[in-house]
């Protein structure tokens, strides 16, 4: 049975990386330790590139999406989030839902509502639920799938010159670090109040890598 989490969950949590703090040098008095390596999958509805990742706006509207992060490796203040995931599914600038792993221990649950707010932004405009369930997720350099429920994705790297991945450097934004396209095989979602399906779409992977201050 899934489980409805707390409201604190429900009133400040993830985003598309939107607003992601990473405090530059130091650390406010009294703030919280913390430092996230993260892996970001997400597949859209958008065409090959999807221009939000740029600062543009939706190829495609309604904007449709699924986002797996999965952290690597990471703290906050003495709780290990190693192995920790959740995925947002999402309708931009309309709705979303938060599906976390239901593998979580008790200490990085409560370690991870504290850290939400202060280390994500956005998607909370139409926050429609919260819930633990079963996350699969299988990550490769060619190929990445993950699912719950509800959602799944299938997606594969786009190859350019020389038959490599196609790799984009740079870009702005702490979330999008190492971005490799993909293209979507399947990006679906399935309940009773949202349903989308798409082929052939937007996908991409990168590391994010942010914290109170530095490593």
């Amino acid at each position: 049975m899934r489980k409805t989490l707390p409201i604190l969950i429900l009133t400040a949590l993830v985003a598309a990386a939107v607003g992601v703090t990473a405090a530059g040098v130091g650390q406010p008095a009294g703030e919280p330790n913390w430092h996230i390596t993260a892996t970001v999958a997400e597949s859209c509805s958008c065409t090959v590139s999807c221009p939000c990742n740029f600062g543009g706006d939706p190829n495609r509207m309604p904007c449709e999406g699924n986002r797996l992060i999965a952290i690597q490796s990471g703290h906050f203040e003495q709780v290990d989030l190693a192995g920790v995931s959740f995925l947002v599914t999402f309708g931009m600038r309309s709705w979303s839902k938060i599906q976390i792993s239901d593998r979580i221990s008790a200490p990085q649950m409560a370690a991870l509502e504290r850290l939400m707010p202060i280390a994500f932004a956005g998607f909370q405009r139409g926050l429609l639920s919260t819930t633990r369930v079963p996350i699969t997720m299988q990550l490769t350099g060619d190929r990445v799938t993950f699912s719950t429920p509800t959602s799944s994705v299938e997606m594969d790297v786009m190859k350019g010159f020389g038959g490599r991945p196609v790799q984009i450097l740079n870009l702005p934004n702490p979330a999008y670090q190492g971005y490799t396209q993909f293209r979507s095989v399947v990006h679906q979602h399935t309940s009773d109040d949202h349903t989308f399906k798409y082929s052939g779409t937007n996908g991409f992977t990168s590391t994010m890598d942010v914290g109170s201050a530095p490593k």
